[in-house]
């Protein structure tokens, strides 16, 4: 196999006018795991496509490294619409599926007719399948499926909405496991326990990784190196998110003052790395302390500069903010939330944590009197006023330019009690020049996330509903948008699995359990996840969300005694959220299989691997000269994939100019290969 599993030389990328790529070269090899960040409009989507070969540069080379496969997760990813979900996800695995049948085939088949000829094929499809570790397969469908909170098995990709179709799609590409793994937003729409496990899968993936993501804490736990595209350069940096931020402060003094401004957020997520856990708590602590002071200096506000975003201040909160009491509510059988009590204090910010349909955007119709709850009370406080824009958007005229949407047309607009001209407001969200007059109905995503961003802040309320908007957002603007709701003086709720950002904002955590119930929380994301720590360390039920089912105790029991994947053991021993993950795994149907005398076959039992003793220890042996049982249903892993043991370090590594290596430009020093 080449050195390189992908290339590009001299690369030119431009469409229209804006150049994407300018004459980048850069290698990447086998096992890479790399992250890619940079605003929003810088390419990034475009540098995975030429990556998939979907579009081709416009100068140079780029190329995947013969012999290597390729997969991509689109923004807005193709399904196969005659298909339901579970069709859908068998594609990744079709081949490993045939080959799977074929050997189900002929054990039926050698159960009434015995052949040397059958025997050897099943004996080489048996080391096929054990080479792909096979033979749960339809475990490791259902639990990759659980994992990722894929919609059931049996609906039809066409009433999936664009997160589901994102989690189909991801799950599909994950079972395929292509050898260049490219990501576009790989964590949107996906609650914090599938984040999770997603980290952890990746963390032991097998090929090399390429994921855009704005998701911080993914890119600290998964990264090796991170790729940032700047104006048409690709910047290499060894290391996670949080190294990163450390070398780019480098890279800024020396580049000068005209990159002041990213300096100055640079600066400032950097000091927040940098504090200890307790120090961050308490700065969330001090902040609900703070609403006179805070309120106080609002109020000499004059006016607001817009070339970041920021939130204009709504009137004074009273003592009643929000207060709900034993709040019971739900639709026809199905019960979201089951006696919630909480008091929101003035000057919170509460991130709101669940799966999608657990109920969170029924909760905020509720705090905003467009649904009754079933039982229960919920006090909106006499001063509060609400911003808050319906997701659906549906009163968004598709034919009006962006622009237009945010300003009804007036050159200036009041944003809050503050009058500013409007095309500085909708450029505060990323909206530069020309795409100010995009029509609202081609907008993608991320763009139409930044406009209902823009609309809601606009109101100037004291209460802030947001909803999801952290999806598609760059790291600069989310260090924008922090920086906001930290400087404003009102409560808000967010809605965000966004770890890194409610660790920044969150006073208070508002999550998910399971079975219609909520836990309330003072404190960010890194002190929930303390508390769960501590829970399982002394054999308690975690107070934080985790919604997969109970395991078998005997199930757990084996997996105890033996070796399996770091992804589930931690320290030798399982947590109880990792416990509840090894759930039952359904559909058993042991094959019968004559063994002929002296011809020792095995049938995926025996050998030295974990999966192997695991079957082996489930299931009584086979009689003597009689029939064995292949139980294709005890594995308690995911997708588990074996690191190469190459003897070096996975990486970006330095460009090819005229035959010989030379660093990245801006990177620091380093070897001819990493």
């Amino acid at each position: 196999m080449a050195e390189y599993i992908y290339t590009m030389r001299k690369t030119r990328k431009a469409i229209g006018d804006k150049v994407i790529l300018d004459d980048v070269s850069l290698n990447f090899l086998p096992g890479a795991k790399i992250g890619v960040v940079g605003p929003n409009g810088a390419g990034k989507s475009t540098i995975l496509k030429i990556m998939a070969g979907l579009e081709q540069p416009s100068n140079g080379d780029a190329f995947l490294s013969p012999g290597y496969t390729v997969g991509i997760l689109l923004q807005e990813p193709p399904l196969n619409e005659e298909k339901t979900v579970l069709e859908n996800v068998q594609e990744g695995v079709s081949e490993v599926k045939g080959k799977l049948d074929r050997f189900n085939e002929i054990a039926e088949l050698m159960a009434t007719d015995y052949s040397d000829a059958l025997l050897d094929e099943m004996g080489k499809l048996q080391e096929e399948l054990d080479h792909a570790n096979a033979w749960d397969l339809d475990a490791q469908l259902e639990q990759a499926m659980d994992a990722l909170g894929c919609p059931p098995g049996d609906w039809a990709v066409t009433n999936l909405s664009g997160g589901e179709r994102r989690r189909v799609a991801l799950c599909k590409l994950l079972l395929e496991a292509p050898d260049l793994l490219l990501l576009d937003e790989p964590t949107n729409h996906l609650d914090a326990e599938s984040v999770n496990w997603l980290e952890q899968h990746l963390a032991k993936y097998d090929g090399t990784i390429v994921a855009v993501t704005h998701d911080r804490y993914f890119l600290d736990n998964v990264a090796g190196w991170i790729c940032e595209v700047d104006r048409g350069r690709l910047h290499g940096y060894e290391g996670n998110y949080s190294k990163y931020l450390e070398t780019k402060q480098t890279r800024l003094k020396v580049e000068g003052a005209k990159d002041a401004k990213r300096a100055k957020r640079l600066k400032e997520e950097l000091e927040w790395v940098r504090s200890n856990a307790k120090g961050r708590q308490a700065k969330s602590k001090a902040r609900l302390a703070r609403y006179e002071e805070m309120a106080a200096e609002a109020d000499k506000m004059r006016k607001l500069d817009f070339e970041e975003i920021q939130i204009p201040p709504g009137p004074r909160l009273g003592s009643i903010v929000v207060e709900v009491s034993n709040l019971t509510k739900g639709f026809g059988d199905k019960v979201l939330i089951d006696d919630l009590s909480f008091t929101l204090p003035r000057n919170g910010i509460v991130g709101v944590i669940g799966p999608n349909g657990a109920g969170k955007t029924t909760l905020f119709k509720m705090i905003q009197g467009l649904e009754e709850p079933d039982s229960g009370t919920i006090k909106v406080g006499d001063t509060v006023k609400i911003s808050y824009v319906d997701q659906s958007r549906a009163n968004i005229d598709p034919k009006k330019t962006l622009w237009a949407v945010v300003s009804d047309e007036l050159d200036y607009i009041n944003v809050g009690q503050v009058e500013m001209p409007s095309r500085a407001y909708v450029s505060a969200f990323g909206f530069k020049g020309p795409d100010q007059q995009k029509p609202a109905g081609v907008l993608s995503g991320g763009e139409r996330n930044r406009l209902n961003l823009a609309l809601t802040l606009k109101q100037g309320g004291n209460l802030l509903l947001l909803d999801e908007p952290t999806n598609d957002l760059d790291v600069e603007t989310l260090g924008s948008l922090e920086n906001a709701l930290l400087e404003f003086p009102g409560a808000a709720k967010v809605v965000s699995h966004d770890r890194w950002f409610l660790d920044r904002v969150a006073t208070h955590i508002l999550a998910y359990e399971g079975e219609s119930k909520w836990f309330w929380f003072e404190g960010n994301f890194e002190k929930i996840k303390e508390e769960q720590d501590r829970a399982a360390r002394a054999g308690r039920r975690p107070s934080a969300p985790c919604h997969l089912q109970e395991a078998d105790p005997g199930l757990i029991d084996l997996a105890l005694r033996l070796p399996l994947s770091p992804a589930l053991v931690g320290h030798g021993r399982l947590r109880p959220c990792q416990q509840r993950g090894l759930h039952p795994l359904p559909g058993r149907s042991p094959y019968r299989l004559p063994v002929p005398p002296g011809k020792g076959l095995q049938a995926g039992v025996g050998g030295g691997a974990p999966r192997d003793r695991l079957q082996a220890a489930a299931r009584p042996p086979a009689p003597p000269g009689g029939h064995r049982a292949v139980d294709h249903g005890d594995q308690g892993r995911v997708l588990h994939h074996h690191l190469r043991g190459e003897g070096r370090r996975p990486g970006l590594c330095t460009g090819l100019h005229g035959g010989r290596s030379v660093r990245l430009r801006g990177a620091a020093p380093a070897p001819d290969h990493l």
